[in-house]
């Protein structure tokens, strides 16, 4: 009578901590779902799929290592520099893209508008590019929410990587929905770029202040 219930293993007090796990990860993952569906919009739709949750899928064993060694890992000066350095990297990336998409556009409405033919775009992202950048994108910007994700879960392997995996996976479902909104409406691409160009300055600013704090210059 005493006993406490368990439920696959896990206690209600477990269960309560998966959940504060997934839903402190999925919040803090936002963020990652823009860039994720922006660097799979630019696949064809066959390979978009594949790439988003190949790349997602590698992305997580990372934070997972990430938060294992959260504690030690952040202490490193100028971590998350460097990340935002690599986020404003691919978002460079992701602007050419957006560029190109948009002068193919035009020529497309142009020829259409004197009514002469013209060529079918055929997308020149390969699929391995579209991984790179979203194993990049969603590393660098789980860099800085990894310590919370790693708190919540009070040093429970299970629960962590349990609830890292959930969250992630429900990253990915709203980053699908993010890369087939992106074919009808292209504007929110510059919103997107407009939001990764936020998160990397950010983290370059803290970054910035973590390594001259380190010096004793503030």
């Amino acid at each position: 009578m005493g006993g406490e219930t368990v439920l696959f293993g896990f206690t209600a007090a477990q269960f309560a901590l998966l959940g504060e796990v997934i839903m402190i990860n999925f919040v803090l993952s936002g963020d990652n779902a823009v860039v994720v569906g922006m660097a799979a919009a630019g696949l064809p739709p066959a390979q978009r799929a594949r790439a988003m949750w190949f790349g997602i899928g590698a992305a997580t064993v990372l934070r997972i290592v990430f938060a294992v060694v959260a504690v030690s890992l952040l202490q490193i000066p100028g971590l998350l520099f460097a990340g935002g350095l690599l986020l404003f990297w691919v978002g460079w990336g992701l602007w050419k893209e957006i560029a190109e998409s948009a002068k193919d556009e035009a020529e497309d409405a142009a020829a259409a508008a004197a009514g002469t033919p013209h060529a079918a775009h055929v997308p020149t992202k390969t699929f391995a590019a579209a991984l790179w950048q979203i194993l990049i994108a969603d590393v660098s910007m789980s860099l800085d929410n990894v310590l919370a994700v790693a708190g919540a879960a009070h040093a429970d392997p299970v629960i962590l990587v349990i609830g890292l995996v959930v969250s992630v996976a429900l990253m990915g479902l709203a980053a699908t929905a993010i890369a087939a909104l992106l074919e009808r409406y292209r504007w929110i691409a510059y919103v997107g770029l407009a939001l990764i160009l936020f998160v990397a300055a950010e983290m370059c600013w803290k970054g910035t202040h973590d390594v001259l704090a380190l010096a004793g210059l503030t």
